[in-house]
């Protein structure tokens, strides 16, 4: 007996050991896994190989989460395809990897090779993909799968719960969010933070903070992620005095959110959006160590209010400090420059992000990309793209976008199809993009084929702003009833924006009877809206309507309705020249009015040019008070350009910026000045891009 007792201990050590050193690889690929210690987790991996665990199952889910982790996701996938035997967890375990390295279809796609197994899914794997499905924003998927967890059980478990509802509202389906929020048998904060996120993305940030109200009366506590959400609502609906009465709370109950960047972030973002620019930077001066978030929103927040010499001033303390730059402030103040079309500004940020990590990110590319489209420069562009290591969805949409807006529609189709054959699906944003371009380009057949491929596409949800393309487009060809059409059969409820379009239409074609039955609907829509009367406006000026046209002005005046003041700007010598309508304040204001008199008397002598009154007196949202033509914002900018030696730059190329639209007569002038001059002008309105050139203009008169 003693005997094998003896054996039996002998037998027992060797199997200890073996298990004790199979923990303790395992615990080291788990600290490799938290800490990403990528090179140590490589080196252990070949220690697994050479001491003969190199197929061990629960030691290969390790490697597949340390590889995961580190992002190396190639790896990941070479572990688990050598794997002799695989578990429930193995397959989870890959898909987690997925997952969190931006590749959900990867998932969701192991996922439908789980079936063939026998192997039952679990709550994680289950809620993995139900995030999967979110990320993609495939409610179809994500329903089948809310449909095993309802056979299974699965729904009744929190953490599933929680990632069905997350899935609905990032899928756009916020009714089905509701649903699930309402009928849930418990909920713990991360419900209550999806729903209040899912409120955010759809747009309705009214109910975001009804719903926090609500979740403060249960007594739920909220976090930073709770506060964040609802700032972010109060940002989008202009709610001052909420986003007061959360900032008063948060000092009550001794809430430390000078400590919290992400709080202190939407702080300053939520007071600066809502023109609170004091409040702003109160709280930005209470931080003690600020964080680029914080830089960032408040930068933005005197972008907004157009004061580029604070942005200015606080991007070079940026600089100063010892912050890290990161790619979010990269990528907001290039956003900043790309609106205001400050290309020398712009190119110096450029310069500066590819000196700093950060500042290689796609994200950062991104916005430079859109930066030197929205700056008129196509060709830097083209070059930046083509050098991007990787591009994602938004790299392709931005550059499809700006070619849209340059009206090159061909070469937009041909990118869109290229990045097709890359393997990168279109999103809603790029369908936008290139039905925009179709619009801007005047194809028309090319258009419809999209917009029929876009409601074929069951991953993709069409919006009104996609018809309104299509409507637009019909518009531009004449094809009006066409284009009523669409807007009476389409599935998505019609907005003032499209109608708008058809209205447009019916001025450019002189259609008076349909242009007035569908100026009733505009102004039922929205009749606070200065723009809508100066569209219906013009369309009677045209046809020489005089006394509708004087109703509307009537109607504009009695209803005290103010509009934007037209704004223009030009770079010249690196230095930034703003004017307003009517505008008499620059050094050297005689000599531009000098120079656009003369060149007012040439056109007319050679060309017979003259001023398009008509549009002056009712298109009142296109500049300020001003019944002079020759004092519009953007004669004034290429005014101040041809003293200063424009026309005697080698490259002959003048760029001009412009908050509004072009104006029918400046529209005339530029082109009659282009052909007089021999030179191009190069002009950015608030909705497209006009190259000016020898008395043509790229637009074909259609803006």
């Amino acid at each position: 007996m003693a005997s094998r007792g003896i054996l039996h201990s002998e037998l027992k050590e060797p199997l200890l050991a073996t298990l004790r050193k199979r923990q303790i690889y395992a615990d080291i690929l788990r600290s490799c896994s938290k800490n990403k210690l990528l090179e140590l987790g490589i080196q252990v991996h070949g220690a697994l190989l050479t001491v003969g665990f190199g197929f061990d199952m629960m030691l290969s889910q390790d490697l597949i989460d340390m590889y995961g982790k580190c992002g190396q996701v190639v790896r990941a996938r070479q572990v688990f395809d050598r794997m002799s035997e695989r578990n429930l967890v193995s397959w989870t375990s890959l898909m987690c990897v997925y997952v969190q390295n931006g590749r959900p279809e990867e998932s969701l796609s192991l996922f439908s090779q789980l079936g063939s197994t026998g192997l039952k899914p679990n709550d994680f794997t289950l809620s993995t993909n139900l995030k999967a499905c979110g990320m993609l924003s495939v409610p179809r998927i994500g329903m089948q799968i809310h449909d095993v967890c309802l056979k299974t059980g699965y729904d009744l478990q929190i953490l599933v719960a929680n990632t069905i509802l997350d899935m609905y509202s990032k899928s756009g389906r916020i009714a089905e969010a509701t649903c699930m929020f309402e009928t849930m048998p418990g909920r713990n904060l991360i419900t209550w933070n999806a729903m209040i996120s899912g409120y955010n993305l759809a747009g309705n940030g009214r109910k975001a903070l009804i719903l926090f109200r609500k979740m403060k009366e249960e007594g739920e506590v909220h976090d930073e992620f709770t506060l964040t959400s609802v700032l972010k609502a109060c940002t989008k609906i202009g709610a001052a005095r909420e986003a007061t009465q959360i900032h008063a709370s948060l000092i009550t109950n001794g809430f430390q959110y000078s400590d919290k960047a992400s709080v202190a972030g939407s702080l300053i973002d939520s007071y600066s959006k809502c023109g609170k620019l004091f409040e702003a930077r109160r709280v930005f001066n209470q931080i003690d160590k600020k964080h680029a978030i914080s830089w960032s929103a408040l930068i933005l927040g005197y972008a907004q209010e157009g004061n580029l010499a604070e942005v200015m001033d606080i991007f070079r303390l940026l600089r100063e400090s010892t912050i890290q730059v990161d790619e979010y402030a990269m990528s907001s103040m290039m956003a900043i420059f790309a609106d205001l079309a400050l290309l020398e500004q712009g190119r110096q940020i450029h310069g500066f992000s590819i000196k700093i990590p950060s500042g290689l990110r796609i994200s950062v590319c991104n916005s430079a990309l859109d930066m030197y489209l929205k700056c008129g420069m196509t060709e830097e562009a083209e070059k930046l793209f083509d050098k991007m290591p990787a591009r994602d969805v938004v790299s392709w949409t931005v550059m499809i976008t700006g070619y849209g807006k340059y009206g090159l529609g061909k070469e937009a189709i041909h990118l869109f199809n290229r990045m097709q054959s890359h393997n990168t699906n279109p999103d809603d944003v790029t369908y936008l993009a290139i039905l925009l371009a179709c619009s801007h380009s005047g194809l028309v057949e090319e258009g419809q084929e999209y917009l029929s491929k876009l409601c074929s596409d069951e991953s993709i949800k069409p919006r009104v702003e996609h018809y309104a393309c299509v409507v637009d487009l019909l518009g531009r060809s004449g094809r009006l009833v066409e284009a009523k059409n669409l807007i009476s059969s389409m599935p998505v409820k019609p907005n003032v924006g499209i109608w708008q379009a058809l209205l447009s239409a019916c001025r450019v074609h002189g259609d008076i009877d349909m242009g007035r039955e569908v100026g009733d609907v505009v102004l039922k829509m929205d009749g606070e809206n200065p723009v809508n009367y100066v569209m219906l406006s013009n369309m009677f000026a045209n046809a020489g309507y005089w006394e509708e046209c004087q109703q509307l002005r009537e109607m504009v005046a009695s209803k005290k309705l103010k509009k934007d003041a037209g704004r223009s700007w030009v770079e010249i010598d690196k230095e930034i020249h703003f004017f307003y309508g009517g505008d008499d304040i620059h050094p050297q204001a005689q000599h531009i009015h000098g120079v656009l008199e003369e060149m007012g008397k040439r056109m007319k002598q050679e060309l017979g040019y003259v001023n398009e009154a008509k549009h002056a007196l009712y298109d009142v949202d296109e500049e300020s008070k001003q019944d002079n033509l020759m004092v519009h914002s953007e004669k004034l900018a290429i005014g101040l350009a041809l003293v200063r030696g424009g026309w005697e730059k080698k490259t002959r190329v003048i760029r001009v910026f412009k908050n509004l639209r072009v104006c029918v007569d400046c529209h005339e002038f530029i082109k009659g000045l282009s052909r007089i001059l021999q030179m191009v002008f190069v002009v950015r309105d608030a909705n497209r891009f006009h190259r000016f050139e020898n008395g043509l203009c790229s637009c074909n008169d259609y803006w």
